[in-house]
C-alpha cells in the first residue's frame, strides 16, 4: 500500500510540475489578463483522462495496471489539473466587475472541458478498434 501511495504522490509532483510551466509560459505569451494558462491545462487534462481511461480501461487496446491507472489519473492529471485555481480565478474576476471575462471561463472551461475528454474517449475508441 505504501508504494502505491508513493507513485500516486510521484504522479502528482510530475503533473503539478507540469502545471505550473504551462501555466507559466502561456501567461507569459498572453498575459494574465484572462486565466488562459488554466483553461488550457484544464482542457489538456480532460482530453488526456478521457484519452487514457478509454485506450487503458477493460475494452481497452492496452493493458494499464491499476497502479499505472491510479499514478495517471488520480497522480499526474490530479496535480496536473486545475479546478480550484479555475474556481479562485473566477471569483476573482467577479469581484472585480469582470463578468463576461468570469462567464467565458466558466462556459469554456465547463464546455472545452467536455469536448476534451470526450475526444480524447474517442480517439482511444477508434484505437482500441484496430
Amino acid at each position: 500500500m505504501l508504494k502505491t501511495y508513493l507513485a500516486v504522490m510521484f504522479g502528482g509532483a510530475l503533473g503539478t510540475a507540469l502545471r505550473f510551466w504551462l501555466s507559466g509560459v502561456l501567461a507569459a505569451r498572453y498575459s494574465e489578463t484572462f486565466p488562459i494558462g488554466t483553461l488550457v491545462v484544464n482542457i489538456t487534462g480532460c482530453f488526456v483522462i478521457g484519452f487514457f481511461n478509454t485506450l487503458t480501461g477493460s475494452e481497452g487496446s492496452f493493458f494499464a495496471s491499476s497502479l499505472t491507472r491510479q499514478v495517471v489519473m488520480i497522480g499526474v492529471l490530479g496535480g496536473y489539473t486545475t479546478f480550484s485555481s479555475f474556481s479562485l480565478q473566477t471569483l476573482n474576476l467577479l469581484h472585480g466587475g469582470e463578468w463576461l471575462r468570469a462567464g467565458m471561463n466558466v462556459l469554456l472551461s465547463v464546455v472545452l472541458c467536455l469536448v476534451g475528454v470526450w475526444l480524447g474517449h474517442v480517439l482511444a475508441s477508434l484505437i482500441n478498434q484496430r
